[in-house]
């Protein structure tokens, strides 16, 4: 690799805001915040969804049961017969 041209690729603490959940990654993210674990200091970056948190990943996602297009156009329309002109 060339010197001086890539980024500094180190781990750094991702940290959920909703939750608290923290895990640690590898990555070249730039951050003034710091936080320490377990004796070691890591850069910080502060996130508002993790998978900790998103309703897809937590299994608290409401479901909308939606029908199909022929019975929202059977609803919306009805019955309703006409003949072409």
């Amino acid at each position: 690799m060339k010197e001086g041209i890539h980024p500094n690729y180190r781990e750094v603490v991702f940290q959920d805001m909703s939750n608290g959940f923290e895990f640690i990654t590898r990555s070249t993210l730039q951050s003034k915040e710091t936080i320490e674990i377990d004796g070691k200091t890591y850069p910080l970056f502060k996130c508002d969804t993790t998978s900790e948190s998103h309703p897809f990943f937590t299994g608290a996602q409401q479901r909308v049961i939606e029908t199909g297009r022929i019975e929202k156009f059977r609803q919306k329309f009805g019955n309703r017969t006409g003949k072409a002109a």
